[in-house]
């Protein structure tokens, strides 16, 4: 087991690489010197309002800078860091910052109204604490960050931080119910770095570009990239055509999308504008790719990607397809089956496909995804019947189903909960959805069950269409039937204009099941 915590971890880039680029965020640089300073700085700063080991803090910023400096200084001193996407409602924020009795929120001040209208539902923060760059946008009684670490000292840190200490409380979006607060401890985040190193294609001196929030998954990015002596170039917003001017101006060698990012990318024309000649590994995940795209993908940036696959409770990888894997032979049928996998398991990561009742399943066929790896999460943060159903005997339940075939790859078949149950049959959306993707009208496409009388769920596709295609709905129904048969082809199909996303850019099935199953006590039958 190794013994260094996330703190070491910064600790060890700053003492190596001292006066090289660290930070590069629009005309403002920070050297590894300086990310270590105002760091150290920030710790102290903190411990003198009292803030210190066990503390918890809520993060809730755009990307930034200060972002690297809160997190480096929370290591440092014990505090657990409790990230709050932007694009999430005030009443999941108050939620978790109750849950969690946070006592600190560090926000950025383009949030400041948002903060002041949560303020009289917040039951344990004590310190507010403002990112400004201009002292009198602060808000009376609030701390300002920059000041706070100016008037610090970087005294050295010498608190014992045990690899079980927690260094977050990561909550999950959840499909249904409230969202649960992931216990991350500085093993689990320690070891995490340490397999996305050695399974992602990090090479040493990257320029890595953060288009998605550090709050989520691109902060799981930061530390592979800065102890390969690389540069954090964070960007404050994704589109297609900043995309092309950032890769262009900062010569970004690799970056993190979700594949609905990388569909953008490939449906503008004017990209092939910007000079992309740098770009060397786009990393992906968080979702399903559709193999078609993917495939479109590597014909127009060339044999550049990298797919994670992992969740929350175990961050960012449990299994990982390489640059080498992705593969575009010739071969249709090979080509998909290859397009579609989500890897191998990552090293060090050991993994199961069972049943229902923990038996374990036969290659090529489905069953849950169950895995034991020292990235996994500590438990959900004061649930323990949720914990006790997750993590069994040390093995984490993921709640994918999926299949793995003789050579290791696993085929992420769906989620567990997200499985339609139909007149008996177990019918996974995904095989649906792959079909539907593949037909040449179809932009994207999500299924789902909806209530049926006879056979408790009925299948339908919800579908937008390419701009300027039409195609009829029994068509296809017709054509998924053709390739899938009639048990697992849909009974009705709508088109909608665009499908509701989450904050992180996955398809909202929640919110598109909400239309079918209102009014109904149970979401499946």
């Amino acid at each position: 087991m190794i013994h260094l915590n996330v703190g070491d971890l910064y600790d060890r880039a700053v003492e190596f690489y001292r006066d090289r680029t660290a930070i590069e965020f629009n005309e403002i640089r920070y050297t590894y010197n300086e990310l270590g300073y105002n760091a150290l700085c920030l710790a102290n700063g903190l411990r003198d309002l009292g803030i210190g080991k066990g503390s918890k803090i809520g993060l809730f910023m755009k990307n930034c800078p200060e972002y690297l400096f809160c997190e480096y200084a929370l290591a440092k001193i014990g505090a657990v860091r409790i990230p709050l996407a932007v694009l999430l409602g005030a009443q999941d924020h108050i939620y978790m910052m109750n849950q969690t009795e946070c006592d600190t929120l560090i926000y950025h001040e383009s949030l400041s109204d948002r903060v002041q209208s949560m303020i009289p539902n917040l039951e344990s923060v004590k310190h507010f604490i403002c990112i400004s760059e201009n002292p009198s946008g602060v808000v009376t009684g609030h701390h300002r960050l920059q000041t706070v670490i100016e008037e610090a000292k970087p005294h050295k840190i010498e608190e014992r931080i045990d690899i079980e200490d927690l260094v977050g409380i990561h909550y999950t979006g959840g499909t249904t119910g409230k969202p649960k607060g992931v216990m991350l401890s500085h093993r689990a985040w320690v070891y995490t770095v340490l397999m996305e190193i050695l399974e992602l294609g990090f090479g040493w001196e990257e320029a890595f570009g953060y288009f998605t929030p550090l709050t989520h998954g691109g902060g799981c990015l930061i530390l592979p990239v800065l102890l390969r002596k690389g540069k954090c170039v964070i960007l404050d917003h994704f589109s297609v055509e900043h995309f092309g001017m950032a890769v262009e101006r900062y010569g970004i060698t690799a970056t993190f999308l979700v594949p609905t990012m990388i569909y953008m990318l490939l449906d503008y024309p004017e990209l092939t504008e910007y000079d992309l000649s740098s770009l060397r590994n786009i990393i992906y995940g968080a979702s399903a790719i559709v193999p078609e795209r993917l495939k479109a993908g590597i014909e127009q940036f060339g044999p550049i990607f990298t797919q994670l696959f992992g969740q929350t409770e175990a961050p960012m990888i449990l299994s990982a397809l390489s640059r080498d894997e992705h593969l575009v032979t010739g071969d249709p049928e090979g080509e998909k089956a290859r397009l579609s996998s989500a890897g191998r398991p990552a090293f060090h990561a050991e993994v199961r496909i069972e049943d229902d009742e923990g038996n374990r399943i036969a290659r090529g066929e489905p069953g849950e995804i169950v895995v034991k790896c020292s990235n996994v999460m500590s438990g959900y943060f004061k649930n323990p019947e949720a914990t006790k159903e997750t993590l069994k005997d040390g093995w984490l339940h993921t709640g994918d189903i999926a299949r793995q075939d003789g050579e290791g790859f696993l085929y992420i078949v769906d989620r567990k909960k997200d499985m339609i149950v139909s007149g008996g049959f177990n019918i996974f959306p995904s095989e649906i959805e792959d079909v539907l993707h593949e037909h040449p009208a179809v932009k994207s496409a999500a299924v789902i069950g909806v209530p049926h009388e006879k056979w408790g769920e009925e299948i339908k596709a919800i579908v937008v269409l390419e701009k300027g295609s039409k195609v009829d709905a029994q068509k296809l129904i017709e054509y998924v039937k053709s390739i899938k048969g009639s048990i697992t082809s849909p009974k009705s199909v709508e088109f909608w204009d665009e499908l509701p996303l989450t904050n992180i850019g996955k398809i909202d099935k929640k919110a598109i099941r909400a239309k079918f199953w209102k009014g109904k006590d149970r979401l499946v039958m």
